[in-house]
């Protein structure tokens, strides 16, 4: 659908093709993507849960990861559902609104949850590194700040981008090869000059990314070089026990954001963008959890101790 604008033209509505090109794989994909949502819900909101019943977990590290938890809530929940919408119905629409709507809240939770895992990265290095001053440095003043500063950043810079988007025009054919309203498929229906939104994108990714790295990078620097310094075996052990499921996350996701943003945009590279995108946006958001959970004893009592709860009471 277009609407007119002096010499412009400017569409009001898309059209996802999602994988629609493999019409005998929509059934099994959509109770694929169904049960890893369902998972990826009840795993995040467990954690959250978790955090509120066990007072040990009341702590600066759980309060980052409970908010890692909401965003990876967030994240699935701006993809998933139209994903398993376009899966079974044959209207495949979008709402020009709606799919802008869905790019800023898709990108302002990649790039806090980018934040996010850098700022654990400090935590970790003030845990690791000075023990003894670690409850008196990460207090919950500099906690709340330093979330609301990963909120407020990455809310601006996705700003910055879905405008840059809006400023262009969009015509027919306004057929996205998508799933949903990611970068280069939105700036593939577009029939302006792309250029300066792409210079935007490219200046916030670049800033963004490398911010996230060297803060990662210098941290964990420090903390092996104060690993390798602990005489004590049960120390170390304890060192690195606090940062191996922080590090597995950070490989996987700026793995996936390398894997994502290195495929080049061609026509027959699509699929492997659509893959990449569902990885990023409903994998590592249900594999987050089970990496924090599986590694840590205090979340696994706690939830023995919920299901022991549950079922005491069932059979009283």
């Amino acid at each position: 659908m277009l609407l007119n604008l002096g010499n412009q033209s400017s569409v009001t509505s898309f059209t996802l093709v999602g994988f629609s090109e493999y019409p005998h794989l929509q059934i099994p994909l959509f109770l694929v993507f169904l049960t890893i949502y369902m998972v990826t819900l009840l795993g995040n909101m467990g954690i959250i849960m978790v955090r509120k019943i066990n007072p040990k977990l009341d702590t600066p590290m759980y309060f980052f990861l409970s908010h890692l938890s909401f965003l990876d809530i967030c994240y699935s929940s701006v993809f998933t559902p139209k994903l398993l919408e376009i899966l079974i119905v044959e209207d495949r629409t979008i709402s020009f609104r709606g799919c802008m709507t869905q790019f800023f809240f898709g990108c302002a939770c990649g790039i806090t949850e980018m934040f996010m895992l850098a700022v654990m990265a400090y935590d970790r290095f003030v845990a690791v590194c000075n023990p003894l001053l670690y409850t008196v440095t990460m207090s919950p003043k500099l906690c709340a700040l330093l979330v609301a500063g990963t909120y407020m950043g990455a809310g601006t810079c996705s700003l910055t981008i879905t405008y840059s988007l809006v400023q262009l025009s969009y015509c027919e054919p306004n057929v996205i090869n998508h799933f949903g309203c990611e970068y280069s498929a939105v700036l593939s229906v577009c029939c302006s000059d792309p250029s300066f939104s792409q210079m935007v994108c490219f200046i916030i990714s670049v800033v963004t990314e490398t911010c996230s790295l060297l803060i990662i990078l210098a941290s964990y620097v420090v903390i092996v070089g104060t690993i390798i310094k602990m005489s004590s075996k049960g120390g170390l052990q304890k060192a690195l026990s606090t940062c191996t499921s922080h590090l597995t996350t950070i490989s996987i996701f700026h793995g996936s954001v390398l894997l994502l943003y290195c495929v080049p945009s061609s026509k027959s590279s699509w699929l492997l963008v659509k893959v990449a995108t569902v990885l990023f946006t409903v994998l590592i958001p249900m594999l987050n959890p089970l990496i924090y959970s599986l590694r840590n004893r205090d979340v696994k009592d706690t939830v023995k101790r919920l299901v022991r709860f549950k079922l005491h009471s069932q059979y009283r």
